[in-house]
């Protein structure tokens, strides 16, 4: 079935699926849980539809916990100056977003600060507080 008919259904459920796709910020982290990390770069997975940056994380007691944070996609970071190579593993990075509603080790990633002192907006524009960038950093979660 090549017609009009025989294509709408099919359509319809391709635009669905999109829907599905992509979710709003507010879906998946709480807006009232804001959190700042410092820890080692471990791992950076460098693809669509966000990038994914892992730190390790040492809490007061020397425990080390690892946490993933959901950043903006690649092509929006590269036109922001930030590229997988300016991202180093084993770099000390502090980063601010909100905690998943899950309750898992997973964060968005809103501002990067790097070893350097350089801060950089990896999250969507939307998810930004700039107080955040004014707020002390603790190394715990709680």
């Amino acid at each position: 079935m090549t017609g009009k008919l025989g294509i709408a259904p099919f359509a319809l459920l391709l635009l669905s699926a999109a829907a599905f796709a992509h979710h709003a910020y507010t879906a998946e982290f709480d807006t009232t849980k804001p959190i700042k990390l410092t820890g080692v770069l471990t791992k950076v997975e460098w693809a669509n539809p966000h990038i994914w940056l892992y730190l390790d994380v040492k809490d007061e007691n020397g425990k080390i916990t690892s946490w993933g944070f959901s950043a903006s996609p690649p092509g929006m970071l590269t036109r922001r100056g930030i590229t997988k190579s300016s991202l180093r593993l084993g770099e000390v990075l502090t980063i601010s977003g909100h905690r998943a509603k899950d309750g898992s080790n997973n964060s968005s990633g809103n501002i990067v600060t790097f070893a350097d002192g350089r801060d950089a907006l990896i999250g969507q524009d939307q998810a930004l507080r700039p107080a955040e960038l004014a707020s002390p950093a603790p190394n715990n979660a709680k």
